[in-house]
């Protein structure tokens, strides 16, 4: 009888925002270590074809809003009953909206508390104890270069982004003597939906060309490129895997060496 000796066998990772984008990247490199994965969406629908995509008897689709307690530990015991408690828990899912400070409304500044920040608090606060009931755990956070510097016209956003990296420092401390470790990657503008939205936007308001409203995005990247998303799920499953158990705490960017 043959046995599986991929990295993550017998693993459950559960990764948030994974319809699309970097989530659906994420979990894609988790299957291909041997994870079971938990592919969660704000919509069933959405997240269930990113599942099928995946063609994998492994990927599992649930869906529930990340910003609510109640959706998200819900969700969380369907996937449990699917593939067991949740050894890894990768928080991708966000949202990013821009606008002056001046013109900022309280509804912008709490949906990008709620998803962004509360969203990671929840998913941490409902698979913990678990993890610390069995002396295991990985989570990865998936903050942003806007957690550890700031940028205009997105206050809000690099406000919970910032939020995003202190409870990743201070859940690592506290959890680190437990085999339990806690991380965030800070992608850099990235090749996503989301993204490429943005730069229509850019186009649309000052009639730049496509190259000119990428290039206006990647100013600050050395390398003068969008970031893969490929590049931050290969991030990720390294914190993941078996040889990364020193790595704690820490706030990984991947941005072409925009932060230093």
């Amino acid at each position: 009888m043959s046995t599986n000796t991929s990295p993550l066998a017998g693993k459950h990772a559960l990764v948030t925002g994974a319809s699309r984008g970097i989530g659906l990247a994420i979990a894609q490199r988790l299957l291909d270590e041997g994870a079971r994965v938990t592919l969660l969406g704000r919509q069933l629908s959405s997240v269930s074809e990113a599942a099928a995509k995946l063609s994998n008897t492994d990927a599992f689709a649930v869906a529930a809003d990340v910003g609510s307690r109640e959706q998200l530990r819900a969700a969380i015991d369907v996937a449990g009953d699917r593939f067991g408690p949740v050894d890894i828990l990768i928080n991708n899912a966000g949202q990013a909206v821009s606008a002056p400070m001046h013109k900022m409304d309280d509804a912008l500044w709490n949906a990008m508390l709620s998803v962004n920040l509360t969203g990671t608090y929840n998913g941490i606060r409902h698979v913990l104890p678990s993890m610390l009931a069995r002396d295991f755990g990985r989570i990865v956070n998936v903050a942003s270069t806007a957690g550890l510097k700031g940028y205009p016209y997105v206050a809000a956003y690099s406000a919970a982004k910032h939020g995003v990296i202190g409870l990743t420092r201070s859940v690592a401390l506290e959890v680190a003597g437990r085999n339990i470790t806690v991380n965030a990657v800070c992608p850099g503008y990235t090749d996503t939906d989301i993204v490429r939205e943005t730069i229509g936007n850019i186009q649309a308001k000052t009639g730049r060309s496509e190259s000119e409203a990428i290039a206006v995005l990647v100013d600050h990247n050395p390398q003068r490129r969008l970031i893969r998303c490929e590049e931050v799920a290969n991030a990720v499953a390294w914190l993941c895997l078996p040889g990364s158990e020193s790595i704690t705490g820490q706030s990984i960017a991947i941005a072409g060496g925009e932060i230093m």
